[in-house]
């Protein structure tokens, strides 16, 4: 059964940094797409980052591009999200998402039958 676990949330200030975690376990982590999404209240679930089973192909939400940085350490069983310049706006659930099938780039977009985390706030005030 695949598990993941994420840590590194919490409340910051505008202009802070946080550096998000996920843990995996259940499965040969390093042959599986893995990615972050994000939940602000009222909102829907959006895509914020990816990268893919080799670590080679990486895509960010526009709204991050030079913000975020995701990375995976295979030998750890972990995907990071660095978060730089946080803004108000960055608050939000995040969550971890790993891909269903192995050897893929990274879910992109909010697919049920992908494996998601319990989530981790992150709250940015002004």
């Amino acid at each position: 059964q695949v598990q993941l676990v994420e840590s590194g949330g919490g409340l910051a200030q505008a202009g802070g940094s946080l550096r998000l975690s996920c843990t995996a376990s259940g499965r040969t982590f390093s042959s599986y797409g893995m990615g972050w999404f994000r939940q602000a209240p009222g909102k829907e679930r959006e895509f914020v980052a990816a990268i893919s089973w080799s670590g080679n192909s990486i895509s960010y939400a526009d709204s991050v591009k030079g913000q975020f940085t995701i990375s995976r350490d295979n030998a750890k069983n972990t995907v990071y999200l660095q978060m730089n310049s946080l803004k108000p706006e960055d608050t939000a659930v995040y969550y971890c998402v790993a891909d269903r099938l192995p050897a893929g780039l990274g879910p992109r977009t909010v697919r049920e039958n992908d494996y998601w985390g319990q989530g981790t706030q992150v709250t940015v005030s002004s």
